[in-house]
């Protein structure tokens, strides 16, 4: 089960503005917030996950269309909540 929760990892990254910024800010906490709330991911997918360049998640998701993406309503100042929340 942990293939498709990397799916949904990586969906909600390219798709959630404020969990992608949360991402930007510190992958670790992020996935250990997951892992926290009981998402079950391998020692490799959690390594691979902290590793991925949020430039490169940025760029993809600005390659989407908009309707595809959940923009963030608090601004650029704003905290990361969303992040917290399990998919």
């Amino acid at each position: 089960m942990s293939q498709a929760n990397v799916e949904r990892i990586v969906g909600r990254l390219v798709t959630d503005e404020d969990f992608r910024g949360a991402f930007h800010l510190d992958p670790e906490r992020v996935v250990r917030g997951l892992l926290d709330r009981g998402c079950d991911l391998t020692r490799a997918e959690i390594e691979t996950l902290v590793a991925l360049d949020p430039l490169t998640l940025e760029q993809f998701a600005n390659a989407l269309d908009p309707r595809l993406q959940k923009a963030s309503l608090r601004g650029a100042a704003g905290p990361f909540s969303s992040a917290d929340k399990l998919l």
